[in-house]
C-alpha cells in the first residue's frame, strides 16, 4: 500500500499498473497532475502477513488539489500471487 502511494506522489502510473491485479487492472491510467499527495493514514489492516494470500488495507490518503486540502478512504482488497501482492479493487 505504501508503494502505490508514493507511486501516485511520484506521478509512476507503470508503477500502478504493475501492482495492479490482471482481473481488475484498466488498460491505462492518466493521473491528474493537479493532485498533490501529502501523507498516507493505514486505519488498520486484515491478514496480508507473510504467509497469508489475500489482505484488506483502510487508509486515508490526504491531498491537495487547487489549494483546497482533500483526503481520500478506501479499504482496499490485495492478493498475493506468485509472491507477489497486487492491489485488487477497493471500497470508499
Amino acid at each position: 500500500m505504501r508503494s502505490r502511494f508514493s507511486a501516485f506522489a511520484l506521478g509512476l502510473p507503470e508503477f500502478l499498473l504493475a501492482t495492479w491485479h490482471p482481473d481488475t487492472r484498466p488498460a491505462e491510467l492518466e493521473l491528474d497532475e493537479a493532485i498533490v499527495w501529502q501523507d498516507l493514514d493505514i486505519i488498520r489492516t486484515e491478514a496480508g502477513g507473510p504467509f497469508d494470500s489475500n489482505g484488506i488495507v483502510e487508509f486515508e490518503a490526504h491531498y491537495r488539489l487547487l489549494n483546497q486540502s482533500n483526503s481520500q478512504h478506501e479499504v482496499s482488497d490485495f492478493v498475493r500471487e506468485g509472491g507477489r501482492w497486487y492491489y485488487l479493487d477497493g471500497d470508499d
